[in-house]
């Protein structure tokens, strides 16, 4: 067989990075359409165990398997809808009282600096500084809510998918050599990973952050669920969130204090750091700076939803790129073996 030349693998090479672009243009454009659509695919390998296990142990037909994990995927969804809408009212509710306490705590910074004797007006310089943490935090938090909230409220659009997906999910099993089964294989355990350890983790956090008096425990209860479907700045969000809430709390003794910003980051390291990786293994086989990368693209084009679905697109990516010979190299960067391209030039 011939070998590639020089200028057919440097025009390979361009044809694919023109072909990248094009994509990251089209799926910003139809964000409307393809994260319900991307949602519905991930979900669907998470709730197709579920309709194995109706139609192998309980003898259902695949139509009421079907019928019965739709049921259960749209209650879930509604939960998540009430918990995400009760949170947003809590928040509001108490938004004035919060910032009372914030501007209280910024003229007592303001204060214990004696920057009047450098000649700065310190009434000035506070207003202006809490004006600007207030705007700040309430660009993040409307930004983070925002991407929730649209996520649910297309929760139509995902459940028609899904129906559809489980409905038409062929009954006969995937050769194990396939591509398509390593997918599934490493898709589907991705997913059942990360629900059951960020439902813990969610769970965890939001038990710890009530019994010790925290306000609003159960909502950041409910973001450590969500943040931590995205790796690594995920859950360092979550333990920095509740910091401020903690601070300000005039009910909490210092030791409470201590104890609600302690205890769940250590359940944070704890689940992320030794559970997480036990239970998922080396399956998406992805180097650290790939999956940076990923979350930074995924997030520019679709918020906080592509952060969250940026790891197992970048899995799902690298299984194809690897079954070809020009897009190999691609795949072996994304796992970080370069050393097989000193191994190539060395030859």
């Amino acid at each position: 067989m011939e070998r590639p030349t020089y200028e057919q693998r440097a025009q390979t090479i361009c044809l694919i990075i023109l072909t990248a672009i094009a994509i990251a243009v089209a799926l910003k454009l139809f964000s409307t359409v393809m994260i319900p659509f991307v949602l519905a695919v991930f979900l669907t390998y998470c709730l197709k165990p579920l309709v194995d296990f109706q139609r192998r142990r309980l003898h259902a037909p695949h139509l009421i398997a079907v019928l019965v994990t739709i049921v259960l995927a749209c209650l879930l969804l509604f939960s998540l809808g009430l918990l995400a809408s009760a949170a947003v009212s809590q928040v509001v509710q108490h938004k004035d009282h919060y910032q009372a306490q914030i501007a209280q705590l910024f003229n007592r910074i303001m204060n214990s600096v004696h920057l009047e004797q450098l000649g700065f007006d310190i009434t000035n310089l506070s207003e202006s500084l809490f004006k600007r943490f207030t705007n700040t935090a309430g660009k993040v938090f409307a930004g983070t809510i925002s991407g929730i909230m649209n996520v649910l409220s297309n929760g139509a659009l995902v459940v028609i998918f899904l129906i559809f997906m489980l409905a038409g999910k062929s009954t006969r099993t995937t050769p194990t050599t396939a591509v398509r089964y390593k997918i599934e294989t490493q898709v589907k355990r991705y997913t059942l990973t990360m629900v059951l350890t960020s439902g813990t983790t969610g769970t965890l956090v939001g038990l710890t952050l009530s019994l010790l008096g925290v306000d609003f425990a159960w909502m950041f209860g409910f973001l450590a669920f969500l943040l931590n479907f995205i790796p690594s700045i995920g859950s360092i969000i979550a333990i920095l969130l509740p910091i401020p809430v903690i601070l300000l709390s005039p009910k909490m003794s210092t030791a409470a204090r201590i104890l609600a910003i302690v205890i769940p980051a250590l359940i944070q390291f704890a689940i992320g750091n030794l559970l997480q990786p036990k239970l998922m293994g080396r399956s998406l086989d992805l180097h650290p700076v790939a999956v940076l990368l990923s979350l930074i693209f995924f997030g520019a084009i679709w918020g906080i939803v592509g952060m969250v679905l940026a790891t197992p697109i970048t899995a799902v990516l690298k299984i194809f790129l690897e079954k070809f010979e020009y897009t190999s190299p691609v795949a072996n960067l994304l796992s970080g073996r370069t050393d097989i391209f000193t191994t190539k030039q060395n030859t």
